[in-house]
């Protein structure tokens, strides 16, 4: 006798990601800043992360870990609450991480021409560091946009929900869905669009809430993995490269990493389902946003309702603004890690003029298309990709992801808003987290000065609110200097 195959459990992707708030645990209360029942942040700066105009002066309350009221700072305080006077701070949503790892790229015995022995890279994961780097920065929210340790980073986010230990809400990718000839040592190479199917089942059951596709990966392998991913109501993003961005939308991704870096439809001699040697970039420099063919591409991702992750910090060293790491964050680095950055930074700015030039050029492009694409409709949200020898961060990076979308002609306010709301919205949270709005979850960040005059005031983090309990960003990022590169 057939019997029929079940159907797969829609998954709750917001019971999972935001769970009921647990009470900070032993671990977790020498981070506790502000606490308490009803909590009233006075005389605050309300930067609302819709892209309005800042509300100034204002009495921010916080009842039970939610957004009780915003009113004006005269209005009358609930009797008994904790009054916090906020005087040139200003109060904006968590950050809403959407291209953020929980590990960290090693190249073994790195030496100063550049050679790493075999097999390199290799991926450590930071499980004592990156999530106190992210919630000392403001992230509330993050995607960890493809796992290498998908058990570890479950087991991570069950300890953050139990109260055991600091970090963000997380929505959990699962392993990267790759193709055969990955240059990572450490991950699965997919062998056909079945086994495709049955990862993203099997994970899906084990409770992560997304899948990221990789640069190896089929068309065939992709679209039986979005399938199934949509069949429980999960979404899935795509590092690409093997697959062209127009292929991608029409197999039904949901989002693409990296802006439009590595888009391979026009690379030279780009065979179906292979990934060519350079990776999108002659496809970047001939694809300036104003072209017919950028236009068409566009168009064909905002109908499609593909998102775009906009990831600039991780390319910055190809601006000609770029802005090595500060010394607070190079104080976070690994002894090790630290000497690895200093060794590729040296190595890129020895790069032959023709070589910087060209790399300005993607640069600029890629500026140039991302507004393009906000501007045609299209949902843009926003993640550093903290990878690769301390050249991005895990919190720093996040800042500096909204930092350069200024640089690259979004406003202060609007910048703020791909940082916060739009990732809320993509991930269907935007009811709950996202902005500052009575009801929400108190996902907040204080800061010290006017970030929607001067962006550069969004590293000036105090303290940080999450689930209505504000935690001392310093003593997060005390608890885990020189640790980042070790675990």
């Amino acid at each position: 006798m057939l019997v029929a195959a079940a159907s797969p459990v829609r998954v709750d992707v917001g019971a999972r990601i935001l769970p009921p708030a647990a009470a900070p645990g032993k671990a977790v209360t020498p981070f506790v800043k502000i606490s308490g029942k009803t909590i009233a942040l006075t005389h605050v700066r309300v930067i609302d992360g819709t892209g309005a105009k800042p509300l100034e002066d204002r009495t921010v309350i916080i009842e039970n870990g939610r957004i009780a009221a915003i009113q004006p700072a005269g209005a009358r305080v609930p009797a008994g609450a904790t009054i916090v006077d906020m005087t040139g701070r200003s109060v904006l949503p968590g950050i809403v991480g959407m291209h953020d790892h929980m590990y960290y790229i090693a190249r073994p015995d790195l030496d100063a021409d550049g050679h790493a022995d075999v097999p390199s890279p290799l991926v450590p994961q930071m499980t004592f560091s990156a999530p106190r780097l992210y919630l000392a920065a403001g992230v509330t929210t993050m995607r960890t946009t493809g796992s290498v340790e998908p058990y570890t980073d479950l087991n991570v986010k069950a300890q953050i929900d139990a109260g055991a230990m600091p970090g963000p809400h997380m929505d959990v990718t699962g392993p990267y869905l790759e193709g055969p000839n990955s240059p990572f040592i450490q991950m699965h190479q997919l062998r056909d669009a079945d086994e495709a199917r049955k990862m993203v089942a099997f994970w899906a059951d084990q409770g992560v809430t997304s899948f990221k596709a990789y640069m190896n990966i089929t068309r065939a392998q992709l679209k039986a993995a979005i399938d199934e991913a949509h069949r429980r109501g999960l979404k899935v993003t795509g590092h690409l490269c093997s697959v062209t961005y127009p292929e991608a939308a029409a197999l039904g991704i949901d989002d693409l990493e990296h802006g439009f870096w590595v888009n391979t439809q026009n690379d030279p001699g780009k065979v179906p389902d292979l990934c060519p040697p350079t990776v999108g970039a002659p496809t970047l420099a001939g694809m300036g946003a104003g072209s017919p063919e950028a236009k068409a591409l566009i168009k064909l991702l905002v109908d499609a309702k593909v998102a775009i992750t906009s990831t600039l910090p991780v390319f910055e060293p190809s601006s000609p603004n770029y802005r090595p790491l500060s010394e607070e964050a190079l104080a976070a680095l690994s002894p090790q890690a630290r000497a690895d950055y200093l060794i590729l930074r040296s190595l890129a700015a020895k790069a032959p003029a023709e070589r910087a030039a060209a790399r300005a050029r993607l640069w600029g492009n890629e500026l140039k298309l991302e507004r393009a694409f906000v501007a045609a409709g299209g949902l843009l949200v926003a993640g550093p990709d903290p990878t690769g020898a301390g050249n991005v961060l895990p919190g720093y990076g996040d800042q500096r992801a909204i930092m350069l979308l200024v640089e690259g002609g979004f406003t202060p306010l609007e910048a703020i808003r791909i940082g916060t709301l739009n990732g809320a919205n993509y991930l269907g949270l935007a009811d709950r987290i996202g902005s500052i709005a009575t009801g929400k979850i108190a996902d907040l960040i204080v800061v010290r000065g006017d970030p929607s005059q001067r962006i550069a005031d969004i590293e000036n983090v105090e303290t940080v609110f999450k689930d209505g309990i504000g935690y001392d960003s310093a003593a997060l990022r005390a608890s885990v200097q020189g640790r980042y590169g070790q675990y």
